[in-house]
């Protein structure tokens, strides 16, 4: 029985171990699913047919400078700026990309 107990408090020390070093990351969403946000105000895929700006087709590195301004606050919008805090980065720059794209 020791030796059982034994064998088991040494595969459970090595699965600690083993997960110490490859620690779970969550993924994140994918630029097209991400990009719906944008959707609601900007119209279906960034084009907008009313007051709000299209975006759609415009570089990335032009979307993405405008997302980023928005989150730090060097470009005031009332709704952008709330909207833009809650993305990363990494995640501004795949809305880009889509954008960019469509």
């Amino acid at each position: 029985m020791k030796k059982r107990k034994k064998t088991f408090l040494f595969g459970l020390a090595i699965l600690g171990i083993a997960f110490a070093f490859n620690p779970a990351q969550a993924q994140m969403a994918t630029g097209e699913v991400l990009v719906n946000t944008c959707y609601s105000c900007h119209g279906t895929d960034g084009k907008s047919v009313g007051d709000m700006p299209t975006v759609a087709g415009k570089s990335k590195n032009f979307i993405s400078k405008k997302l980023k301004d928005f989150k730090s606050g060097k470009k005031s919008s009332t709704v952008m700026m709330r909207i833009t805090k809650g993305f990363s980065d990494s995640e501004l720059d795949a809305i880009a990309a889509i954008m960019a794209k469509k």
